[in-house]
C-alpha cells in the first residue's frame, strides 16, 4: 500500500481541527473526539452443506450442533471484548454465517438475552437473522422474531430448481417460496438474497428469477454477481458461466426493473424499498464501527487515539477452546490501522453508497483532514469517475461501474 504524504496543517487543516468530531493530534494531526454508531456482528460458522462457490467462514455440521459450548464460547468471546465498548449504544445487531437458523429458539433467545444484558443495546435496534430456506421453520421463525428478531435475511440465490443444483444449494425453488412467506408472517423486514450470471443462466432466466423475487413485496433485495473466489470447489473446478457482456446486461436489466417496480439501488448490491435500507450495512459502508464476535469475525473499533482491527480465530473448535480461557487467546489479529491505511479504508466502503457521504465524514471518521486524500480526489476527478460536488466524496456513474479503477486511485 502505497504511503500518503503528510503534509503541514494549513488552513483546511486548522478549519478541519474546529469541526465537531476531531481535534488537533502530535505532528498537525487530527484525533477522533466523537466515537461513530455502533453494531455488533455475530458469526454462527456452521452450515448443512458447504456450498462450491462459498469462501465464507462455514463450516459442514458433522453430528449435532455444538450448541450450548458455542454460547458458553461466545459469551467468553463477548465480556473479554466489553472494556473496548463500555457505554457505548448499539444501534444493530446481524447474525450471520454459515447459518444461524440451525440454532434452536431457546439457543437464540439465550443469546440474544446475553447482549442485552452486556451491552447497550438500543429498544429500536435493527435485529438481523440470516436463515437458509432449506432450514427454515415456520414456528422456529416465529420463536426468533418473540425473541427479538425483527429482520430476516434469506439466502434464497434463485428460484431455478437447475440452477439451485449447480449453486450447490439445499433447498428447491417450492422450499424458497414458503421460507419467504414463513419470514413475512414472523418479522416486519424481510431481505432476499439472489445471485446472477449462474452457470448456464440466460438473460431471460435472470430476469424471471428478479421477477419472482420482487412479486414476493419484500422491502429489500440484495444480488450478487456470482464469482469464482479463490479456495472454493468452483475455483477449482469452474462451471460455464455467462461471459463479462453477458453479466454486464443482467446488472443492467436489474437495475432498471428494480427502480421501475420502486427499489432503490443504494449501494453496489443493494436495493429497497422506502424506509427499507439495512441499517447495519450502512454502519459499515460509512465508516462506523462493529465488534464482532464468534470464530472468524470481524471488528472495526474507534477510540481517541486510533482506530483497531480485530478477527477471532476462524476454527470453530479452536476458538471455543481459547475463547474460554479468557486471556486473548481467541484473536487471529488485533492491531491498529496504520495512518497511511486510513484514506483507502474509509473510501473502499464509501464509494460503495450510490449517495457517497460527507466530505466533512472523511474528517470526523478518520481524524485526518482531506488533503491526506487531495491528490486522489483529484485525480479520480479529472478522470470523470468521481463526482467535483464540493460538499460530498460520491462516484459518478462511470466510477460506480468501474469501483475498482476508482478505489485504485486512493492505492497510491
Amino acid at each position: 500500500m502505497a504511503t500518503i504524504v503528510q503534509r503541514n496543517p494549513g488552513p483546511e487543516a486548522v478549519l478541519a481541527a474546529r469541526k465537531p468530531g476531531v481535534i488537533p493530534g502530535p505532528g498537525g494531526r487530527t484525533i477522533l473526539s466523537s466515537l461513530p454508531p455502533l453494531s455488533l456482528y455475530v458469526h454462527v460458522p456452521w452450515c448443512l452443506r458447504k456450498c462450491p462457490y462459498c469462501d465464507f467462514n462455514s463450516h459442514e455440521l458433522k453430528g449435532e450442533l455444538p450448541e450450548r459450548d458455542y454460547l458458553e464460547a461466545l459469551q467468553a468471546d463477548l465480556e473479554q471484548a466489553l472494556p473496548l465498548v463500555w457505554g457505548r449504544q448499539v444501534i444493530s445487531i446481524f447474525i450471520g454465517g454459515g447459518t444461524p437458523s440451525l440454532l434452536s429458539a431457546a439457543g437464540l433467545d439465550r443469546m440474544l438475552a446475553m447482549f442485552r444484558a452486556c451491552l447497550n443495546v438500543l429498544p429500536d435496534a435493527e435485529i438481523t437473522m440470516e436463515a437458509n430456506p432449506g432450514a427454515a421453520e415456520a414456528g422456529r421463525f416465529r420463536d426468533y422474531a418473540a425473541s427479538g428478531v425483527n429482520r430476516m435475511s434469506l439466502g434464497i440465490q434463485s428460484f431455478d430448481d437447475r440452477a439451485l443444483k449447480a449453486l450447490g444449494r439445499i433447498h428447491d425453488a417450492r422450499q424458497a417460496r414458503a421460507a419467504i412467506e414463513m419470514a413475512q408472517r414472523a418479522v416486519p423486514r424481510v431481505n432476499l438474497d439472489l445471485m446472477f450470471a449462474l452457470p448456464g443462466q440466460t438473460l431471460e432466466e435472470c430476469e424471471r428469477d428478479l421477477r419472482q423475487a420482487m412479486a414476493f413485496g419484500t422491502e429489500h433485495l440484495s444480488l450478487y454477481h456470482l464469482t469464482l473466489e479463490p479456495n472454493t470447489v468452483f475455483a477449482k473446478y469452474p462451471p460455464a458461466l455467462p461471459d463479462d457482456d453477458t453479466g454486464a446486461a443482467m446488472q443492467e436489466l436489474i437495475a432498471d426493473a428494480a427502480a421501475a417496480q420502486g427499489w432503490e439501488r443504494y449501494e453496489i448490491s443493494a436495493y429497497a424499498k422506502p424506509g427499507g435500507r439495512c441499517r447495519h450495512n450502512v454502519n459499515y459502508w460509512e465508516f462506523g464501527d462493529y465488534l464482532g464476535v464468534g470464530p472468524g469475525a470481524h471488528g472495526k473499533l474507534s477510540f481517541h487515539d486510533r482506530i483497531v482491527r480485530q478477527a477471532k480465530l476462524k476454527n470453530p473448535a479452536s476458538w471455543m477452546e481459547k475463547a474460554l480461557r479468557r486471556d486473548g487467546s481467541h484473536l487471529a489479529e488485533d492491531r491498529p490501522v496504520q495512518w497511511k491505511e486510513l484514506g483507502f479504508e474509509f473510501m473502499l466502503n464509501a464509494l460503495r453508497l450510490k449517495e457517497g457521504v460527507e466530505r466533512g465524514s472523511f474528517v470526523e471518521r478518520t481524524g485526518q483532514s482531506l488533503f491526506a486524500i487531495a491528490p486522489a480526489i483529484e485525480r479520480a476527478t479529472a478522470k470523470g469517475l468521481l463526482d467535483p460536488d464540493p460538499a460530498r466524496l460520491r462516484a459518478t456513474p462511470l466510477g460506480w461501474a468501474f469501483l475498482n479503477d476508482l478505489l485504485a486511485e486512493f492505492l497510491d
